[in-house]
């Protein structure tokens, strides 16, 4: 059997990604002991993948030139030489951008898709709804006298996140890019208010939309909006960095918001986090997503993309804000 993967020539570096990936077809390799062979369905594309693909310091490695593209993905066994992993089993992990695998057992998890379909441990069942519950009740601990404001709140972690801080009683306000996503905040998610920062003033909004200042922020973007959430945080306020899709373009030089020094004059807390520092947690997260996703208080959704030669148009959807919900790609 032969898989097809998307590999990675080389650094972009100035380049546009899309200039460097390249779709190749491989023999599938048999099996030494402990191993197994997925046939993958569904892989996911996070904005995390920019800073895969850039020979800089980060919290995981660079993807090496020519080496498979890293992403999560689920999918089902074909061939078993492991302990504890059979035939029409469903895992999930690191397996790369291809249509088959061979993988070491400990590099996955088994799910049950009875619970939920395949996607769904990929979305709000999986990385993504994991890194927006522990970010905002583990670390941004809302209480139900809390404004909090969350960035790109329609997206696939901030939807968790700010429905996280809502069901414990807080006032969420999302910010979000066009009128079609900040509707589906207020009229879908139930958010108090939501701004739309490509057709609103966001420093203005946000001073209508939180008359009593900002207790906690949830951010994904950086940039601009991280600064206009400063001049109006309030005192010992606090900041959870969860990513910074404004400042993933070219070489990933981030700049910090121009009003930094209110972190001092308003004693605020400021906590960055990526899901490395919770993987020894991922079955409370799991427990407490699946149960409020079951009883209907909690919602997500996914924006799939099929075809496994469609992997270059759906990376460059994550930085224009094309996809309405978790962003996949669809394999078989």
């Amino acid at each position: 059997m032969k898989t097809q993967q998307i590999r990675m020539d080389d650094y972009p570096g100035e380049r546009a990604p899309r200039d460097v990936w390249r779709l190749t077809s491989n023999p599938l390799r048999s099996l030494e002991a402990g191993e197994v062979s997925v046939a993958l369905h569904t892989v996911s594309l996070d904005p995390g993948m920019k800073g895969w693909i850039t020979n800089k310091r980060s919290y995981m490695p660079p993807v090496k030139p020519g080496a498979v593209m890293r992403a999560f993905g689920v999918g089902e066994i074909m061939e078993s030489r492991a302990e504890g992993l059979a035939i029409g089993d469903w895992v999930t992990g690191f397996t790369g951008v291809q249509t088959h695998g061979v993988y070491k057992a400990a590099q996955l998890s088994k799910i049950d898709c009875s619970l939920a379909s395949p996607e769904k441990f990929l979305s709000g069942l999986g990385m993504t709804g994991y890194t927006g519950y522990f970010g905002m009740s583990d670390l941004g601990k809302p209480i139900a006298s809390d404004t909090v404001v969350v960035s790109a709140a329609s997206g696939a972690v901030g939807s968790i996140a700010a429905q996280v801080a809502k069901l414990a009683g807080a006032r969420v306000i999302g910010i979000a890019g066009g009128p079609v996503k900040v509707a589906y905040l207020t009229d879908t998610l139930g958010l108090d208010a939501a701004i739309d920062y490509k057709n609103e003033d966001v420093e203005a909004r946000l001073r209508t939309t939180c008359p009593d200042g900002i207790d906690l922020y949830f951010d994904n973007v950086g940039g601009d909006i991280f600064s206009h959430v400063l001049g109006q945080i309030n005192y010992q306020g606090r900041v959870v960095v969860c990513g910074g899709i404004s400042q993933y373009g070219g070489n990933m030089d981030v700049q910090g918001p121009s009003n930094f020094l209110s972190v001092v004059t308003h004693s605020l807390t400021i906590q960055g986090f990526t899901m490395r520092d919770y993987m020894h947690r991922i079955p409370e997260a799991l427990a407490w997503l699946s149960d409020a996703w079951q009883t209907d208080q909690l919602i997500f959704r996914e924006h799939l993309i099929h075809g496994i030669e469609r992997f270059p148009d759906a990376f460059e959807m994550l930085f224009t804000g094309q996809n309405h919900g978790k962003l996949l790609l669809k394999i078989n």
